[in-house]
């Protein structure tokens, strides 16, 4: 499948395609970026999913692959050691060595808990935390110890990447994609978005003008076509659109209406939150992220409810359904009604 440069599309979309309505190109453009992450762990907070990875030791070795088509990693990795795998292996320079791995260069030891800290404190060591993604990483380890009230000055460990400009080493290993195919993602997506069966109404009710949505989904869908990715087919049996190519939620297979990319998410009464952003239509991966694989990637993308998003959660569809039928069929068994549980 070869794509179009993101510069090229840029261009042509810039001088002939009218624009989206603000929350749904907003919406559109986060699915390039990672998953949220706070100070107390080693990610990175909603960056590109091109950016640093970060790869645990025990999946690097001569096994280890790269995204198809692909020999390495945009913007590189750091592979995280455990303390114990570091310290309590006397030829550990000689295995790294032999795997292409440097402490500092490429690579980090990762402590993680006050028992890997205390027993191997760093600091006894006169080493310093790391600060760059790039080799040298101007240090040879990283911390994130959450705190303990168990102990007097348990407060929680951070080093390396803290500054405000450096927040974060790098992104988890299973969310990477590179920039090509975040642009064949989002392109994709928005297919997706114009094939849902109310959408230019919608599109209209947001801000667009008629004209403009017909000349948009148009262009959009001519790239689309252009880039390999408006294959019905593939599309249909990835859960994605359904033999009416209408999109579709890929657990419970219900039409998505285009009014869910603005809705906000209904709340329970009394446990409102008023700054609530989550729409009722959110990415969905159809196989899960998972380590060993990539996928972030076209065919491998749709929109789906949030709640199906979160019912099947690291599972996915097919685990999700099977545990379901289960359920199901141990509460039939059970005698009790579907309509009506005591």
């Amino acid at each position: 499948m070869k794509l179009w440069t993101s510069s090229k599309i840029k261009g042509l979309m810039k001088q002939k395609i009218p624009k989206l309505p603000q929350l749904l190109n907003r919406k559109i453009y986060k699915t390039g970026q990672t998953r949220g992450a706070d100070d107390d762990v080693i990610y990175q907070n909603r960056v590109a999913r091109s950016s640093t990875v970060l790869i645990p030791f025990q999946f690097w070795g001569p096994s280890f692959k790269y995204p198809p088509g692909e020999s390495s990693f945009e913007n590189g990795f750091i592979v995280l050691i455990p303390p114990s795998k570091f310290f309590e292996n006397k030829n550990i320079e000689k295995e790294l060595a032999a795997k292409g791995l440097s402490l500092g260069g490429n690579c980090l030891v990762c402590f993680e808990t006050r028992e890997q800290w205390d027993k191997y404190d760093p600091n006894k060591l006169n080493w310093k935390p790391a600060k760059q993604r790039h080799a040298p990483l101007g240090g040879n380890y990283i911390a994130r110890v959450p705190a303990t009230t168990a102990l007097n000055g348990g407060g929680k460990i951070i080093r390396g990447f803290t500054s405000t400009k450096n927040k974060g080493a790098g992104i988890r290993l299973y969310e990477y994609a590179s920039s090509k195919t975040i642009v064949g993602c989002r392109h994709q997506l928005e297919a997706i978005y114009w094939l849902c069966f109310d959408s230019e109404k919608v599109a209209v009710e947001n801000g667009m003008l008629a004209k403009d949505v017909q000349l948009r989904k148009s262009e959009i869908l001519k790239i689309c076509k252009k880039e390999g990715l408006l294959d019905f087919t593939k599309l249909s049996d990835a859960r994605i659109l359904n033999r009416e190519r209408n999109a579709i939620c890929p657990f419970c297979l219900e039409e998505l209406s285009g009014a869910g990319f603005f809705s906000r998410m209904a709340q329970a009464e009394g446990r409102e939150v008023p700054d609530l952003t989550v729409t009722e239509i959110n990415l969905f991966h159809i196989k899960e992220l998972r380590y060993g694989e990539y996928n972030h990637r076209p065919y491998n993308i749709a929109w789906g409810h949030h709640h199906c998003n979160v019912v099947t959660r690291d599972s996915g569809i097919e685990e999700t359904l099977e545990w379901m039928r289960c359920i199901l069929e141990r509460n039939i068994k059970c005698g009790y009604k579907l309509n009506k549980f005591p």
